[in-house]
Protein backbone atom coordinates (compact mmCIF):
# COMPACT_ATOMS: atom_id res chain seq x y z
CA UNK A 1 0.00 0.00 0.00
CA UNK A 2 1.45 3.34 -1.04
CA UNK A 3 1.10 6.68 0.70
CA UNK A 4 -0.69 9.22 -1.48
CA UNK A 5 1.43 12.29 -0.86
CA UNK A 6 4.00 14.29 -2.79
CA UNK A 7 5.27 16.12 0.29
CA UNK A 8 8.94 15.54 0.97
CA UNK A 9 9.11 17.21 4.40
CA UNK A 10 6.68 16.25 7.18
CA UNK A 11 4.38 14.36 4.77
CA UNK A 12 1.81 13.60 7.47
CA UNK A 13 1.58 17.09 8.95
CA UNK A 14 2.88 16.33 12.44
CA UNK A 15 2.89 19.16 14.97
CA UNK A 16 5.47 19.13 17.77
CA UNK A 17 4.00 19.01 21.29
CA UNK A 18 6.42 21.58 22.70
CA UNK A 19 8.68 24.43 21.59
CA UNK A 20 11.75 25.27 23.66
CA UNK A 21 13.60 27.37 21.10
CA UNK A 22 13.90 31.16 20.79
CA UNK A 23 11.24 32.84 18.60
CA UNK A 24 13.51 33.10 15.55
CA UNK A 25 14.69 29.47 15.58
CA UNK A 26 13.25 26.33 14.04
CA UNK A 27 10.81 24.41 16.26
CA UNK A 28 11.47 20.92 14.91
CA UNK A 29 13.17 18.91 12.18
CA UNK A 30 10.44 16.75 10.72
CA UNK A 31 10.68 13.52 8.78
CA UNK A 32 11.93 13.99 5.24
CA UNK A 33 12.17 11.96 2.07
CA UNK A 34 10.23 9.31 0.15
CA UNK A 35 7.03 8.48 2.04
CA UNK A 36 6.87 5.15 0.19
CA UNK A 37 10.45 4.18 1.05
CA UNK A 38 11.57 0.67 1.93
CA UNK A 39 14.45 2.09 4.02
CA UNK A 40 13.89 4.31 7.07
CA UNK A 41 16.97 6.07 8.47
CA UNK A 42 16.48 7.08 12.11
CA UNK A 43 18.66 9.59 13.96
CA UNK A 44 18.70 10.93 17.49
CA UNK A 45 17.85 14.66 17.53
CA UNK A 46 18.74 17.82 15.55
CA UNK A 47 21.56 18.77 17.92
CA UNK A 48 23.40 15.56 17.01
CA UNK A 49 22.51 14.79 13.41
CA UNK A 50 21.66 18.27 12.13
CA UNK A 51 18.82 20.18 10.53
CA UNK A 52 18.30 23.16 12.86
CA UNK A 53 19.17 25.49 9.97
CA UNK A 54 18.02 23.46 6.95
CA UNK A 55 15.04 21.61 8.44
CA UNK A 56 16.38 18.39 6.91
CA UNK A 57 17.65 15.41 8.94
CA UNK A 58 21.29 14.36 8.48
CA UNK A 59 22.54 17.72 7.26
CA UNK A 60 24.86 20.42 8.71
CA UNK A 61 26.73 18.45 11.38
CA UNK A 62 29.77 16.30 10.70
CA UNK A 63 27.90 13.23 11.99
CA UNK A 64 24.82 13.93 9.88
CA UNK A 65 26.80 14.54 6.71
CA UNK A 66 28.89 11.41 7.24
CA UNK A 67 25.69 9.34 7.36
CA UNK A 68 24.26 11.18 4.36
CA UNK A 69 27.45 10.43 2.43
CA UNK A 70 27.05 6.67 3.03
CA UNK A 71 23.57 6.76 1.55
CA UNK A 72 24.74 8.97 -1.28
CA UNK A 73 27.38 6.38 -2.19
CA UNK A 74 24.80 3.57 -2.13
CA UNK A 75 22.41 5.41 -4.46
CA UNK A 76 19.71 6.63 -2.10
CA UNK A 77 20.75 10.31 -2.08
CA UNK A 78 21.49 12.85 -4.81
CA UNK A 79 21.42 16.63 -5.14
CA UNK A 80 22.61 19.20 -2.63
CA UNK A 81 23.77 18.42 0.90
CA UNK A 82 21.31 20.83 2.52
CA UNK A 83 18.22 19.76 0.56
CA UNK A 84 18.99 16.34 -0.91
CA UNK A 85 16.78 14.28 -3.17
CA UNK A 86 16.00 10.91 -1.55
CA UNK A 87 14.91 7.79 -3.42
CA UNK A 88 13.54 4.80 -1.48
CA UNK A 89 14.73 6.44 1.75
CA UNK A 90 12.94 8.32 4.51
CA UNK A 91 14.79 10.06 7.35
CA UNK A 92 13.53 11.10 10.77
CA UNK A 93 14.56 11.52 14.40
CA UNK A 94 13.33 9.83 17.57
CA UNK A 95 13.34 13.38 19.03
CA UNK A 96 12.32 15.80 16.29
CA UNK A 97 12.08 18.97 18.40
CA UNK A 98 14.96 21.43 18.43
CA UNK A 99 16.51 22.49 21.73
CA UNK A 100 18.79 25.44 22.53
CA UNK A 101 22.40 24.82 21.57
CA UNK A 102 24.19 22.62 24.07
CA UNK A 103 21.00 21.15 25.53
CA UNK A 104 20.28 17.44 25.40
CA UNK A 105 16.78 15.85 25.49
CA UNK A 106 15.76 14.38 28.82
CA UNK A 107 14.18 10.96 29.21
CA UNK A 108 10.82 12.73 29.55
CA UNK A 109 11.46 14.68 26.33
CA UNK A 110 12.02 11.42 24.46
CA UNK A 111 8.89 9.93 26.03
CA UNK A 112 6.81 12.97 25.03
CA UNK A 113 7.79 12.52 21.39
CA UNK A 114 7.62 8.72 21.21
CA UNK A 115 4.02 8.62 19.94
CA UNK A 116 4.83 11.04 17.12
CA UNK A 117 7.84 9.04 16.00
CA UNK A 118 5.89 5.78 16.22
CA UNK A 119 2.99 7.18 14.17
CA UNK A 120 5.31 8.33 11.40
CA UNK A 121 7.32 5.09 11.40
CA UNK A 122 4.17 3.00 11.03
CA UNK A 123 2.81 5.31 8.34
CA UNK A 124 6.01 4.97 6.29
CA UNK A 125 5.89 1.20 6.92
CA UNK A 126 9.43 0.60 5.62
CA UNK A 127 11.02 -2.84 5.47
CA UNK A 128 14.46 -1.84 6.77
CA UNK A 129 14.96 0.35 9.88
CA UNK A 130 18.40 1.95 10.20
CA UNK A 131 18.87 3.59 13.62
CA UNK A 132 22.01 5.70 14.04
CA UNK A 133 23.72 5.80 17.43
CA UNK A 134 22.93 4.26 20.79
CA UNK A 135 19.82 6.30 21.64
CA UNK A 136 17.98 5.55 18.39
CA UNK A 137 19.18 1.94 18.32
CA UNK A 138 18.05 1.26 21.89
CA UNK A 139 14.61 2.70 21.16
CA UNK A 140 14.12 0.82 17.89
CA UNK A 141 15.28 -2.50 19.34
CA UNK A 142 13.05 -2.07 22.38
CA UNK A 143 9.92 -1.05 20.48
CA UNK A 144 10.12 -2.93 17.18
CA UNK A 145 11.92 -6.19 17.97
CA UNK A 146 11.91 -8.85 20.67
CA UNK A 147 15.71 -8.94 20.62
CA UNK A 148 16.71 -6.10 22.96
CA UNK A 149 16.88 -8.21 26.12
CA UNK A 150 19.27 -10.57 24.35
CA UNK A 151 21.60 -7.86 23.05
CA UNK A 152 24.13 -5.62 24.75
CA UNK A 153 23.93 -2.01 23.59
CA UNK A 154 27.46 -2.17 22.21
CA UNK A 155 27.37 -0.18 19.00
CA UNK A 156 30.74 -1.48 17.85
CA UNK A 157 29.22 -4.97 17.92
CA UNK A 158 25.76 -4.03 16.61
CA UNK A 159 27.05 -1.86 13.76
CA UNK A 160 25.72 -3.07 10.37
CA UNK A 161 24.20 -6.27 11.85
CA UNK A 162 20.91 -7.47 10.38
CA UNK A 163 18.49 -8.05 13.26
CA UNK A 164 15.03 -9.47 12.77
CA UNK A 165 12.21 -7.36 14.19
CA UNK A 166 8.43 -7.47 14.43
CA UNK A 167 7.73 -6.88 10.76
CA UNK A 168 11.01 -5.05 10.18
CA UNK A 169 14.67 -5.76 9.63
CA UNK A 170 16.79 -3.53 11.89
CA UNK A 171 20.31 -2.57 10.85
CA UNK A 172 21.99 -0.36 13.49
CA UNK A 173 24.63 2.17 12.47
CA UNK A 174 27.33 3.33 14.85
CA UNK A 175 27.43 7.10 15.30
CA UNK A 176 30.08 8.46 12.87
CA UNK A 177 32.27 10.21 15.49
CA UNK A 178 32.84 6.75 17.00
CA UNK A 179 33.65 4.97 13.74
CA UNK A 180 36.77 2.83 13.72
CA UNK A 181 38.70 1.98 10.60
CA UNK A 182 36.47 -0.09 8.35
CA UNK A 183 33.13 0.90 9.94
CA UNK A 184 32.12 3.07 6.99
CA UNK A 185 33.01 0.37 4.48
CA UNK A 186 31.09 -2.21 6.52
CA UNK A 187 27.80 -0.32 6.47
CA UNK A 188 28.21 0.48 2.76
CA UNK A 189 28.77 -3.21 2.02
CA UNK A 190 25.78 -4.22 4.16
CA UNK A 191 23.49 -1.79 2.36
CA UNK A 192 24.69 -3.04 -1.01
CA UNK A 193 24.10 -6.63 0.11
CA UNK A 194 20.55 -5.83 1.21
CA UNK A 195 19.81 -3.99 -2.03
CA UNK A 196 21.01 -7.01 -4.00
CA UNK A 197 18.69 -9.34 -2.04
CA UNK A 198 14.93 -9.79 -1.96
CA UNK A 199 14.55 -7.50 1.03
CA UNK A 200 10.85 -6.78 0.49
CA UNK A 201 9.93 -9.44 3.01
CA UNK A 202 6.39 -10.28 4.02
CA UNK A 203 5.39 -8.11 6.96
CA UNK A 204 5.55 -10.08 10.19
CA UNK A 205 8.15 -12.53 8.90
CA UNK A 206 11.07 -10.08 8.63
CA UNK A 207 13.59 -12.33 6.96
CA UNK A 208 15.83 -11.65 4.02
CA UNK A 209 15.65 -14.04 1.10
CA UNK A 210 18.32 -14.24 -1.57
Amino acid sequence: MQNVTDRTSNPFGLRPPFDRTPPDERTAVFGYGDANADFHLIGDHPGVHGGKRTGVPFTETDAGLAVQDVFRETGFVSGSQDEPDLENLFCSYVHMCCLPNGHQPTARDYDDLERFFDAELRAINAHILLPVGAQATDHVLQQYTTQRRHLELDMSDLHARQIRGRGFMVVPIRNPPDWDEGDRETIVETLEEILASDYRQTKGVATLVG
